[in-house]
């Protein structure tokens, strides 16, 4: 991986984390690892657990922001259901939570950048 594109996901990160705290969230998790993959940020706000995924572009010509999202597939949601059940029976004081799956979405198109926040962008079949 090469240094920008390292660089744009660090700070495409920190951008959601931001936005999260911004909103009240309080992070209980950056890039927590386990054997199964890598979440990005888990974040809590009174009864409510977010999952959260975030995806870092730079957009070129006329390409959406909505496309970087593409690239979470099926699998890639899969993994991100188990590390969160994993998580969750670590932690079980959070199992009264609601818990969701979003994806922040960053992307930089010259020298501006854009966050779409998708709540609630996909659901286990729990």
């Amino acid at each position: 991986m090469t240094f920008w594109r390292q660089w744009l996901g660090r700070h495409g990160e920190t951008l959601a984390e931001r936005t999260l705290l911004k909103d009240g969230y309080v992070i209980l998790e950056k890039n927590h690892t386990s054997a199964m993959g890598e979440m990005d940020l888990i974040a809590q706000k009174h009864d409510n657990l977010v999952f959260c995924e975030v995806r870092s572009r730079r957009l070129v010509h006329s390409q959406e922001i909505g496309s970087i999202g593409e690239s979470i597939n099926a699998a890639k949601q899969r993994r991100l259901f188990m590390l969160a059940e994993a998580y969750l029976q670590r932690h079980p004081h959070l199992h009264c939570c609601v818990c969701r799956f979003d994806v922040i979405l960053v992307a930089k198109r010259n020298q501006e950048w854009q966050i779409d926040w998708i709540k609630d962008a996909f659901r286990p079949g729990w």
